[in-house]
């Protein structure tokens, strides 16, 4: 088994999740970045970073860290970490192929004693039934024998400055009792909020799907309860304020499902549950609920324009954000394109601004041209669909701006006074 003092280490996959952890080991531990996007390479030796996760001190501090587009350049690790996507496919079934890939990488470089330590949400028994058998057949080396494994689930909250990654409890586990110790010795000198090694990997796979699974279930309930007093006339935020007065009610919001956990995360954990045999209902149920949000608000829409006596047919809506939550630039997995889809299924004219998107990565993955600035007294519905910062300060009455005098603002996020809206979700 390694020596901590002679951890070598090579994070596989820089984006989101993998960026915050090379620049957090480069303090500490020799470390090399790898990631096969040679454009994000070059970004990152000049100091930009895209999502926007990694402070300027903090790259600097990290002198032990350099960048690669090259894998051979990750020869001399021997304490791989992967930290790729695991998004889903288009049935919404788990799509392990940059896992498979990764796994694949490792398995040209292992050498005996190494430990790899997956970062990547999956679902439980996907490390060693997946991953590990990809290893094994490229390297040749045998498993527990001749290298060993972890899982330290991924707790990057991204567009959160306040909680960084040294700043919350890392899960460790070990494929066996010597590499969980090790596991857990590696991050525990550089996660200032400590670390909790977990029974299994398995455990920890688990550990980290129902994280997002629970609350995907809960803001599920909520949204169902939207929709209800959406016909009942009610404001559901009015609603949410009077129930919180008890002590032990939950603070949870309607809102949109998307990004790289809650909105995917509830699958993963579903899949593995049918291949076992058991039921998942629940889970689902609340997938289905989730996912009819944005055809939901984007139905109200119509329908407040129709009232107005505005052009419900052929209306001018803008739509107030893209990506997955506020204050961020990840555009993965945001379900305010479902707004925009059915919008335009509508037959509206649907313009989108986005302060914090991307424009280049909005047009290749959703084919949206974002606005550079909307128009004044020109829209006939507004949708406030993320809560970025630049929005909250126009405030109600510059919000309105952008429409025509009678236009329909619905609120998704709850971010205006309800007097200042036509709807809330």
């Amino acid at each position: 088994m390694l020596d901590p003092s002679e951890v070598r280490i090579g994070v596989i996959g820089l984006g989101y999740v993998g960026f915050p952890l090379a620049t957090t080991f480069g303090a500490v531990y020799p470390t090399v970045g790898f990631d096969s996007d040679i454009t994000r390479i070059g970004e990152l030796r000049s100091g930009l970073d895209r999502t926007r996760q990694v402070w300027p001190e903090e790259l600097a501090a990290a002198r032990q860290l350099r960048f690669t587009a090259d894998p051979g350049d990750l020869q001399g690790a021997n304490f791989y970490v992967v930290a790729v996507p695991t998004p889903l496919d288009a049935n919404k079934a788990p799509d392990l192929n940059a896992l498979r890939r990764a796994s694949k990488t490792v398995g040209t470089l292992i050498g005996a004693d190494d430990v790899v330590v997956f970062e990547s949400t999956v679902y439980p028994g996907a490390t060693e039934e997946v991953c590990v058998p990809i290893i094994e057949q490229i390297s040749g080396l045998r498993y527990n024998r001749d290298f060993f494994a972890g899982y330290s689930p991924e707790r990057i909250n991204p567009g959160d400055h306040e909680r960084r990654v040294t700043d919350i409890v890392k899960v460790t586990s070990g494929s066996t009792p010597e590499a969980a110790a090790l596991v857990d010795t590696v991050y525990g000198r550089v996660i200032r909020a400590g670390t909790y090694r977990a029974s299994s990997i398995r455990v920890a796979e688990a550990a980290k799907v129902i994280e997002n699974t629970q609350r995907a279930v809960n803001i599920a309930l909520i949204n169902e309860l939207a929709m209800i007093f959406g016909r009942l006339g009610l404001d559901t935020h009015e609603v949410l304020a009077a129930a919180g007065t008890k002590w032990n009610f939950m603070p949870f919001k309607p809102g949109l499902v998307g990004g790289h956990c809650i909105g995917i995360d509830p699958y993963y954990l579903a899949h593995k549950a049918i291949e076992v045999g058991a039921d998942s209902e629940i889970i689902l149920a609340g997938c289905r609920t989730n996912d009819r949000i944005g055809a939901y608000v984007a139905d109200r829409v119509k329908a407040l324009l129709t009232v107005r006596g505005l052009p419900a047919d052929t209306p001018r809506v803008l739509v107030l954000g893209l990506t997955f939550k506020e204050n961020c630039p990840d555009l993965r997995n945001t379900r305010v394109v479902d707004i925009v889809a059915r919008l335009q299924s509508h037959g509206a004219r649907v313009e989108v601004w986005d302060p914090w998107a991307d424009a280049g990565q909005a047009r290749r993955e959703y084919g949206l041209e974002l606005l550079n600035k909307p128009e004044c007294g020109v829209y006939d519905a507004i949708v406030l669909a993320v809560a970025h910062r630049e929005f909250a300060e126009l405030g109600a009455e510059g919000v309105r701006a952008f429409g025509k005098s009678a236009c329909v603002v619905y609120d998704v996020k709850g971010m205006l006074p309800a007097d200042a809206c036509d709807a809330r979700l």
